[in-house]
């Protein structure tokens, strides 16, 4: 009963945690964020909105250097600073930052900040488990406490990259369908993720691909490809 109530206190404990860092990251993003006024971006967004029958997508530009989307727990979707200069310096177009939002578009209508609040406080109880089950089953020197310990994180940090690069999936497949729907096609969403380790200066990630919470920019643009071609099949059978 005692082991029962210990994993129930850390599902609840992550729960929390989860909730705390949303909150934290909320109150970041309202400091420090101001509305998108591009004339381009704003009508390609609206032309999104209306393939979604919305009366309007709100889009945010996040005041940080890094070049990155992101879709906050509430449903918002933002954009970077970093972002934005480079589509000032005419490195990234127009469409291809639509592409960046039409695929937080796909986090949010995927529900995908909801999963990842189940996968962490899952995670918390998971982890909890392993180790008590450890526990009965190795002795008990310190040595192999910690090794037990470091057994279960390769574990959940194993299972949790894997959930993201799902995710990453079905939002890039999101995004491919409305912007082929809004007009814009997959090809700004495929050129874009060509040049986006050089965007970044992340070209030179070492990590082995299944600790990565993102696919390589390869297979993601082979997904997108096979997704846009079956359409196209499909339209010249139709």
């Amino acid at each position: 009963m005692a082991k029962f109530a210990t994993i129930i206190l850390a599902v609840l404990y992550g729960l929390a945690m989860y909730r705390f860092s949303a909150w934290r990251m909320g109150r970041q993003l309202d400091r420090n964020s101001t509305e998108l006024a591009d004339p381009a971006l704003k009508l390609l967004v609206g032309r999104m909105a209306e393939t979604l029958d919305l009366p309007a997508v709100r889009v945010q530009i996040f005041e940080i250097e890094q070049i990155n989307g992101l879709a906050a727990p509430d449903g918002r979707i933002f954009i970077t600073r970093g972002f934005i200069r480079k589509y000032r310096a005419g490195e990234v177009s127009s469409d291809e930052l639509a592409s960046v939002i039409a695929h937080e578009l796909g986090h949010v209508a995927l529900g995908h900040s909801r999963r990842r609040m189940i996968v962490f406080t899952g995670q918390n109880a998971f982890r909890t488990a392993l180790i008590l089950a450890l526990g009965r089953f190795l002795p008990f020197p310190p040595v192999l406490r910690w090794l037990s310990g470091h057994l279960v994180n390769l574990l959940t940090s194993l299972f949790t990259a894997k959930l993201s690069r799902n995710d990453e999936f079905e939002a890039d497949a999101y995004a491919a369908a409305l912007l082929v729907k809004a007009g814009i096609g997959t090809e700004p969403q495929t050129s874009l993720l060509r040049k986006l380790d050089s965007l970044s200066q992340a070209g030179s990630q070492t990590s082995p691909a299944w600790f990565l919470s993102h696919p390589s920019a390869n297979r993601r643009i082979q997904a997108i490809e096979k997704l846009a071609g079956r359409w196209d099949e499909g339209r010249g059978r139709g």
